[in-house]
């Protein structure tokens, strides 16, 4: 059975689960700004401690709440008085909303019946794993392979941990079934990108994507896969279209499709795959 949140009830934690849980959820998003920022320049995520990007001054640890402390000091360094990315506070916004998206989500990429908790943890940890990668392309057209490959092999161990806990015939069954879909969006994607190749005389998609979709593969399975894939193609092809009759996109310019793949990756899980077949025409049941 797929997690279920709380009923509403008169507990007043009952009340407050979604406010801790986004609470929580905004300073993972600061720290998947650490890691978006520090990991394509190559410098550690664990030290030196957080410091302005322009002046490079230590911050206190009043500085460094997430959303508040971006909104007290009027989005500018306590330092040097410079202009702090209003992007900090956004990511932060965002993580703590997936965070309680997971928490009222309906997921069923791990089988009939998983534990409700760790189902619960596992869905934090892709929405938190896929948020850097997202901003990472966004800058710069590149989605990490470190990130890419183990959040791959997080996938399949979160499969086989929460699969086997229903049976070892449910667990073999679930864990075939997302290595198979993680070879195939590994491999069709490559696949995709030399077609593109040999016929357009330019890859279409980037290999970074292929590993990005491997990993979907781990943690959605096959349907999950080509739902979220599907997705992703509907929002990049929409998106794109707008970009170029507002000028903003020319002919030919590629853009980051890394954030599609994760949105659509988010959407399945959040809604689970009976939401997304019916929404495509399909009946629950097949």
């Amino acid at each position: 059975m797929a997690f279920v949140p709380p009923p509403i009830t008169a507990d007043p934690l009952t009340h407050l689960l979604p406010v801790l849980v986004a609470v929580l959820g905004a300073c993972i998003g600061s720290f998947v700004n650490v890691v978006a920022w520090r990991l394509p320049r190559q410098e550690s995520l664990l030290g030196p401690g957080s410091h302005c990007p322009r002046c490079g001054t230590p911050l206190a640890w009043f500085e460094n709440v997430p959303i508040v402390a971006w909104l007290a000091l009027r989005g500018r360094c306590r330092h040097c008085h410079q202009p702090v990315s209003q992007r900090y506070p956004l990511v932060e916004l965002l993580s703590a909303g997936l965070w309680v998206a997971v928490l009222l989500g309906h997921p069923d990429a791990m089988g009939a019946n998983p534990a409700s908790l760790p189902l619960l943890l596992a869905g934090w940890l892709l929405v938190s794993w896929l948020l850097p990668l997202v901003l990472i392309d966004l800058d710069s057209l590149w989605l990490p392979e470190p990130l890419c490959r183990f959040g791959l092999l997080l996938g399949i161990a979160v499969t086989a941990l929460l699969g086997l806990s229903q049976g070892a015939a449910t667990g073999k069954a679930l864990l075939l079934s997302h290595l198979i879909a993680a070879a195939a969006g590994l491999l069709g994607f490559e696949a995709l990108s030399a077609l593109a190749q040999k016929l357009m005389g330019r890859p279409a998609l980037g290999l970074g994507d292929a590993k990005l979709a491997a990993l979907m593969g781990a943690w959605l399975g096959p349907i999950g896969l080509l739902l979220a894939v599907g997705l992703a193609v509907v929002a990049g092809a929409l998106i794109g279209a707008l970009g170029r009759l507002s000028g903003r996109l020319h002919r030919h310019q590629p853009f980051a499709f890394g954030p599609f793949l994760a949105l659509g990756t988010v959407a399945v899980w959040v809604l689970g795959e009976p939401f997304w077949m019916a929404v495509a025409g399909f009946s629950a049941g097949v």
